[in-house]
This record gives C-alpha cells, structure tokens and sequence, in this order.
C-alpha cells in the first residue's frame, strides 16, 4: 500500500476508537486484497503499532507510537492547505532549509516539510536548535501570500499567535508570546519560530515558517546554555502529548491566522497576538545583534507592521523592529 493507504487504514482504526475492524471492511474501504491488508497491518507493528487479530473479529488497534510520519499527522487532519503535502526525513540538518529547496523548485504553498531529527536547526539571532530524535517536533510550512513585502512580518506574528492557542488547546497549559515568537510557559521558552521569506521588489515569492517545539525534551538533553531558560511540555506536566496531536493542532490555528491575514483581518489576529502577550506593559530592555543595548524602557503595544513601541524613561517611543528582548523586574 501507499502512505496514503496507510493513512486511511490508521483512519480507520482511529474511527473504530479502540473496537474491531473486520478484514473484508478494510479491504472494501481501501478497495485492496485481503493478503494486502494483512500486510499493511503487519508494517505498522513493524513501527511500533499495536494491532491485536482474531478469526472473524478482524483487527483493532490497541496503541500507537509517538510518530510525526506523514501518516500520523493526516490521519484526523483538519486543514484544506496546510500540510496536504508532506515531507518527511527521520533526520535532516534544517527544516528550514529543505523547504526553502523545495519552494524554490515549485513546490506548493502549504507543504510541510517534518523531521524526527534536526541537527543544524537556525533560530533567530543566529542561534542553533537541536532537536533530538523522538522528543521534539521540528516543522516548516511554505506560504505563498499575495502581500508586499514589507507585509511578511505579519505571518510571523500569526504563527506565534497559532502556536500558543495550539498548546493550550492540546495540554491546557497557559503558553504566552514573548515578542515577537517565541511562545513561553512560566517565563521559559517552549517553541521558537524562525521566518524566512524570498521576495522581489514588489511581491513575496514565498515564506518558510520554521517551528520548533519542545515536546518530551528532559533537562538533560537541552543545551547547556539554555537549561535555565527553556522548557518542554513534559518538563511543564503535559508528558502524555502526542506530538502528531500537536502539529495537527498547531497547522489547524496556523491556517486560520493566515486565511484572517489574507482575508484582510489582520486586527483580528492582532488583538489574539496581544491577548496572549508577555511582554506588553512589562519593562524590557532590547539588544541587537552586536549584543548592545537598543532601548530599555516599557514595552507599551505592537504596531500592525510588527514593531514594539518602547517608551523609555525620557517618554520617548522608539519601534523597534528587531532584536532580542528581556523582561526586567517591575
């Protein structure tokens, strides 16, 4: 079979919710032989899934790995764009990167590039993100919005905004934006979102949203300079979330957000960004990418082009469309 015959037949499963699925209805479902059927079943124990058989009962699915496949993340997939298409490697050096390979060979706006494995992740100032194996979802979407350029920004604060209702809608925790996205819980930072666009003078030929999510991630495996200051859904007391579950939730938000933007509701999606925001009304200070000190002062809104308005202690406003922010005591 197909991945996508596979997709149907966890479909299937997940339809039944835990009861039998006769061989005869599979077959006549997936429109294959009994003997394929058998087969099928027999690849998914191979990776993990617990399918029970019995004479004249059929098959039933008892319980199934924590896999980001492109079978896992169709079956039950909400979305009419947004991962229709998917690009699976069990490792690759950056997400990211592979999908700006593909936009620029045509491929089509809403393909989801996932990894199991990212080794040479980017995040914003230049940073790395590892993801190890089995613990982490790391994810990249291509859009092609009809915008401007100096319009793309926008995006980037849809995806913080689909992000952070996405965990909250699959745990419950209360996940928050620190500007402009990384999504935190409890002042420390579960996801790091990285955009990268190609563009001419006057139209945007694509944007790569780039998603990092720390799922099962324990201490231990985070990057020693980062201990302090990140988390993960396990370390936070959501250890049972399954990571398909996530993207699936994670591109259900993101579509919405971007169809608002397309749509010209872009102070919708605005109002969400504000709403779940760390960072307003706090004092801050802001560093550039020499690591020098932009402005310190109140971080008072966000602009619909995605700058923060700081007023320093002078009363002045400065938009800041860049950098690095930290929150500082009251």
């Amino acid at each position: 079979m197909t991945t996508r015959a596979t997709s149907d037949l966890l479909t299937l499963f997940a339809a039944a919710e835990g009861g039998w699925v006769s061989g005869e209805a599979i077959s006549r479902s997936l429109g294959v032989s009994r003997t394929a059927v058998w087969k099928q079943v027999e690849a998914l124990r191979t990776l993990g899934y617990l399918v029970e058989a019995a004479p004249r009962k059929g098959y039933r699915l008892i319980a199934r790995p924590d896999l980001i496949t492109p079978e896992e993340v169709r079956t039950g997939l909400a979305t009419r764009r947004l991962g229709q298409v998917i690009e699976y490697r069990p490792a690759v050096g950056s997400t990211n990167d592979l999908a700006k390979e593909l936009a620029r060979q045509g491929a089509p706006e809403g393909l989801l590039v996932l990894a199991d494995q990212q080794t040479a992740g980017k995040g914003r100032m230049g940073r790395s993100w590892a993801t190890p194996p089995g613990a982490a979802i790391a994810m990249s979407v291509v859009l092609r919005p009809d915008l401007p350029p100096y319009l793309a920004p926008r995006i980037t604060l849809a995806a913080a905004v689909a992000v952070a209702e996405a965990v909250r809608d699959a745990t419950g925790l209360a996940a928050g934006i620190k500007w402009p996205n990384d999504v935190q819980i409890g002042g420390r930072k579960l996801c790091g979102i990285l955009t990268e666009m190609e563009a001419e003078m006057d139209r945007v030929a694509f944007v790569v949203v780039g998603i990092g999510v720390n799922v099962g991630l324990r201490r231990e495996q985070m990057d020693p300079a980062f201990r302090d200051s990140a988390t993960s859904l396990a370390l936070e007391g959501a250890s049972g979330t399954r990571r398909a579950a996530l993207v699936q939730a994670i591109l259900l938000r993101l579509e919405q957000a971007y169809d608002d933007l397309l749509a010209g509701r872009f102070p919708h999606v605005l109002d969400r960004w504000r709403a779940l925001s760390v960072t307003l009304g706090r004092p801050v200070r802001v560093l550039g990418v020499d690591g020098q000190v932009v402005v310190e002062g109140v971080a008072e809104q966000v602009d619909e082009e995605g700058a923060l308005l700081v007023r320093d202690d002078g009363g002045r406003v400065h938009r800041v469309f860049s950098g690095e922010v930290s929150l500082r005591p009251a």
